[in-house]
């Protein structure tokens, strides 16, 4: 579907998200997540100030590939309103342009999503249908407001454990497939196991944080062709791997 203009989405839900996200740094408590921590509080204050809204309203004019758009986008890390205001998902830049030229080039996309965020705004904007499955219910109520424009997007809450569990079983609930299917959750190893029969022939995978050695051996296994991105990275402070995953062309 054609992509629609970009709309603001209601602050009440900022500081929640927000503390879910610090609770589960302070749980894992290495020097990166308190580095990262800190990083995401900064930019949350500087992007109350007018200096920050200054920056935020200019990505907001410009165009996703722009250098205005992702420089604003970070200062809305684990900011959900902000992230929806710029209309930027949380992948390798490169990445989701390439996922955005995809998803206008087929006919009536359909998508599901392992995690949703401000990436299941993005996506409704631009497909025809997305399920969105998140083990979080602050972060699927959060979604409720920014979402009540697309009434073709749903939030599943699914509990999520050791082999994904019925977070990742959710794929399976209806008989639909996919044209994109998003692995930006826990357990993504099972959760690309689920997803391969409910992917429709052309279809990709996205599959975030790609470069992490505990995902390696499942992308390998999956039969997919990889298109590896690293780079920088929207509403990251420091450059992520993202993949798409392609059925390889027969003959």
């Amino acid at each position: 579907m054609p992509q629609g203009t970009t709309q603001a989405a209601p602050d009440g839900r900022r500081g929640s998200i927000l503390s879910v996200y610090l609770n589960e740094r302070r749980q894992t408590a290495t020097t990166f997540d308190r580095m990262k921590s800190a990083y995401v509080s900064a930019a949350h204050r500087l992007g109350e100030r007018a200096s920050g809204e200054r920056v935020i309203a200019k990505g907001e004019a410009a165009g996703l590939d722009s250098a205005a758009r992702f420089t604003a986008s970070q200062l809305a890390i684990v900011d959900l309103p902000r992230m929806v205001r710029l209309d930027v998902p949380w992948w390798n830049r490169r990445a989701a342009l390439a996922v955005d030229r995809f998803l206008a080039e087929r006919e009536q996309p359909a998508v599901f999503e392992f995690g949703s965020g401000s990436s299941t705004v993005w996506l409704a904007r631009r497909a025809a249908s997305v399920v969105s499955v998140e083990p979080h219910a602050e972060w699927a109520n959060a979604l409720s407001a920014p979402l009540r424009p697309y009434p073709q997007a749903e939030v599943l809450v699914r509990s999520v454990h050791a082999g994904g569990g019925a977070f990742a079983a959710a794929i399976g609930e209806r008989p639909d497939n996919y044209d994109l299917i998003v692995i930006d959750g826990r357990e993504r190893a099972a959760c690309l196991h689920a997803a391969l029969p409910h992917l429709k022939p052309g279809g990709i995978v996205l599959f975030d944080d790609s470069g992490r050695r505990r995902y390696r051996r499942a992308i390998r296994a999956s039969g997919l062709v990889e298109r590896r991105y690293f780079g920088a990275a929207f509403a990251k402070p420091y450059p992520d791997f993202t993949s798409l995953l392609q059925a390889p062309v027969s003959g």
